[in-house]
C-alpha cells in the first residue's frame, strides 16, 4: 500500500498562495470595491494554512504567532519605527514633487493619489476604525501567512542564506516578499508592487525575533503612517 501523497514544502505555499489569489481576483470581480475582497483575503490568511499544520499536527504558534516574544517584539517595533518613518515622510515629499512632474499615464499607474500636494498634519477621518482595521484585518493575518506561515516553510525547503543584521536571509526570505507583493496585484493596482520593499523589513523582523508580533505592530503602523501621510499631503 502507498503512502498519501503530500506536497513539498514549495508546493504547499505556491499551492495555498494560488488559491488565496484567486479568491481575491474573484471576490474583487464579483464585488468590486467593497468590504467583500478584504473579507476574503482576512479568512484565507487565516485558515488556508491551518490545512497542512492539521496534516503536521502543528498549531499557530508554531509559525510566529505567538506572544512568547512581545517585549522584543515590542522594542523592535519601536526602533524600526524610529528609523523608518522620518525617512520614509521625506522621501514621501520628494515624491509628491516629481509625481507632478510625470506622464500622466505613468503617474496613474505608480500611485493613488492625484492633484498638487500640500502638506497640513491631519488624521484621516474615524481613524479609530483605521487602527483596528489595519492591525486585526489586515497585518496581522498578513504576516501570519506571509511572513509566519510562508517564510517558514519555505525555509523548510532551502535553509541556505546570508546572515544580515544578525539573521540569516536566502532564498526563502526573498521569495515571500516577491509573492507578498504579487498578491497586492489581486485588485489590478500596480503602483502596490511597492509593497516588495516594506516586505523585506517585515520578513527581517520576524526571522529576528521568531514571531510575527512586531512585524504585524510595524505593518499596521505603516500603513497607517502611509494613510496619514495621503491625506495630510493631498486630503481626502
Amino acid at each position: 500500500m502507498t503512502a498519501a501523497w503530500r506536497p513539498t514544502a514549495v508546493q504547499e505555499v505556491l499551492g495555498l498562495w494560488g488559491l488565496g489569489f484567486l479568491g481575491i481576483i474573484v471576490s474583487f470581480l464579483l464585488f468590486g470595491g467593497t468590504g467583500v475582497p478584504k473579507l476574503v483575503a482576512t479568512v484565507g490568511f487565516l485558515y488556508l494554512p491551518l490545512i497542512p499544520m492539521r496534516w503536521r499536527g502543528e498549531d499557530y504558534r508554531d509559525y510566529g504567532l505567538s506572544t512568547r516574544t512581545w517585549r522584543q517584539d515590542v522594542r523592535l517595533f519601536l526602533g524600526m519605527s524610529l528609523v523608518v518613518f522620518p525617512l520614509f515622510f521625506g522621501l514621501f515629499a520628494l515624491w509628491t514633487e516629481v509625481l507632478p512632474l510625470l506622464p500622466t499615464e505613468l503617474a496613474r499607474l505608480l500611485a493613488p493619489f492625484r492633484g498638487p500636494a500640500h502638506f497640513t498634519p491631519r488624521l484621516p477621518p474615524r481613524f479609530g476604525e483605521w487602527v483596528v482595521d489595519q492591525l486585526f484585518v489586515v497585518a496581522l493575518p498578513e504576516e501570519f501567512f506571509y511572513r509566519g506561515y510562508m517564510q517558514a516553510r519555505l525555509r523548510d525547503a532551502w535553509p541556505q542564506g546570508r546572515r544580515v543584521f544578525g539573521v540569516r536571509l536566502g532564498p526563502a526570505f526573498w521569495l515571500t516578499a516577491l509573492l507578498f507583493a504579487l498578491g497586492h496585484l489581486a485588485i489590478f493596482q500596480v503602483w502596490r508592487l511597492s509593497v516588495f520593499f516594506p516586505a523585506l523589513l517585515f520578513g527581517w523582523m520576524r526571522e529576528r525575533t521568531g514571531s510575527v508580533v512586531g512585524a504585524a505592530l510595524f505593518h499596521a503602523a505603516a500603513n497607517l503612517f502611509v494613510r496619514c501621510l495621503e491625506v495630510s499631503f493631498f486630503g481626502g
